[in-house]
């Protein structure tokens, strides 16, 4: 045997030990994941994990295989002893669960609980999808997944200028209007459009004349919002959307609420669909 053989064999169970040791310290790859929060549980199907799902909350309204998938509540108001009868190995959660001792009390219950920004941003998105995929041991599809929708919103066309946009829901019976630092805002933004409510700041009730003295081009809703007043004809024959240049003209764009809102891995189509509509008014 050469000295440089006798090296290599006196190297080699040391080598051998060292990576027992790292596999150990390893943490295991979980295979019972909880989600809590929709953007969050399209971020797993969105890197091939979603059967490692075995529950989800209420939010999670996408892809349709969560239909399927055991509810816990909705996020900021999570069962708490839903999730751990569901024996998760980890949790995935926006940093808006709740309530707020929840998350503490889920700690002492689950191996494994990862908060993730819930920020409205293209920014927050990024770190969601790299949170995500660094807890479900998937670097490299995160990587692509991040890189792909960054390339992607940089290639939406921008909305003409001038456009002057208002996005309101409408739920309780009342007109909510969205200012600036909310989810509707960014999107509209991102689009390239113009807020008339840009400031004011978060969501703001508003009545008709109110509306009618900003004068919106177009205004912009979810599909929820529409639903809860009996349908589109119903919706824009209210006072605060009827006397408005936008409600007279009819120029309403409406937009699924997670898609719209929800600051996914399906921003780019949100977009896409969000300018198209805006564009697209006559």
């Amino acid at each position: 045997m050469t000295c440089a053989e006798r090296s290599r064999s006196r190297r080699l169970p040391r080598l051998l030990g060292a990576a027992l040791l790292l596999a150990a310290a390893a943490p295991a790859l979980a295979q019972r994941v909880v989600t809590l929060g929709g953007a969050i549980t399209e971020i797993v199907y969105a890197l091939g994990a979603g059967d490692q799902l075995v529950g989800t909350d209420a939010s999670s309204q996408y892809p349709a295989a969560t239909a399927a998938l055991p509810k816990v509540g909705y996020y900021r108001d999570f069962s708490i002893e839903g999730v751990a009868s569901l024996r998760p190995e980890l949790v995935l959660a926006s940093d808006q669960a709740g309530p707020p001792n929840a998350l503490a009390q889920l700690r002492q219950l689950v191996p494994r609980v990862v908060v993730l920004p819930a920020a409205p941003t293209l920014e927050a998105l990024l770190q969601r999808i790299d949170g995500v995929a660094a807890a479900l041991g998937r670097p490299v599809e995160g990587t692509e997944l991040a890189a792909r929708i960054q390339d992607e919103v940089k290639r939406v066309a921008r909305a003409p200028a001038g456009r002057r946009v208002l996005f309101v829901s409408s739920r309780g019976g009342r007109l909510e209007a969205a200012g600036s630092e909310t989810a509707a805002d960014h999107m509209l933004r991102l689009a390239g459009a113009s807020n008339v409510m840009a400031g004011e700041r978060g969501y703001k009730p508003i009545s008709g004349e109110s509306a009618a003295a900003l004068r919106p081009d177009v205004i912009v809703t979810t599909t929820m919002s529409v639903a809860a007043r009996g349908g589109l004809d119903a919706f824009v024959a209210q006072p605060g959307i009827a006397v408005t240049p936008a409600g007279r003209a009819k120029r309403i764009v409406v937009m699924d609420d997670l898609l719209l809102l929800g600051f996914g891995p399906r921003l780019p189509e949100a977009l896409r669909q969000l300018q198209a509509g805006i564009t697209a008014a006559p």
